[in-house]
């Protein structure tokens, strides 16, 4: 037999801004959890519905053995910044030997300026969010040029 969780338990989602519904994979993920998934749909649609509807929104949902839960929503990730600069729909098949798309400097320092609102990145430097931008565009295969 498995035991019940004693504590609080957490669920990451990646969930289209205003586009939160029942179905996979918040349903399940909730579900699972005894949640139900369509109060929290209604609760993110709601506290995202100031962002542009469908971008990709991480968030870390906390579900309390009471079935209770909080949720906190986070800036979309560094790739999509990345791939609507560069005007793209992926990256390269083959990071580091083909260019999919190019991204000017200004751009990576404004997607700094978002990504350093997130609670785990407010400690350090733009500088040092900007270097990561940078690595993370070699990765998608963006170049970035001055």
């Amino acid at each position: 037999m498995s035991k019940k969780a004693l504590g609080p338990s957490m669920v990451r989602l990646l969930v289209g801004a205003g586009k939160a519904a029942p179905t996979p994979p918040v349903g399940p993920a909730l579900g699972a959890r005894g949640v139900k998934s369509m109060d929290f749909c209604k609760e993110f649609n709601a506290r995202t519905a100031h962002l542009t509807p469908g971008i990709p929104v991480p968030t870390v949902i906390t579900v309390q053995p009471d079935r209770s839960f909080t949720f906190v929503t986070k800036t979309p990730p560094t790739s999509y910044f990345l791939k609507k600069a560069a005007g793209i729909e992926q990256g390269t098949g083959k990071p580091g030997h083909g260019v999919a798309g190019t991204v000017s400097l200004k751009h990576v320092y404004e997607i700094a300026k978002i990504k350093a609102t997130d609670d785990h990145l407010k400690h350090l430097p733009l500088q040092s969010i900007a270097s990561t931008i940078i690595g993370s565009a070699k990765t998608l295969g963006v170049a970035v040029v001055p």
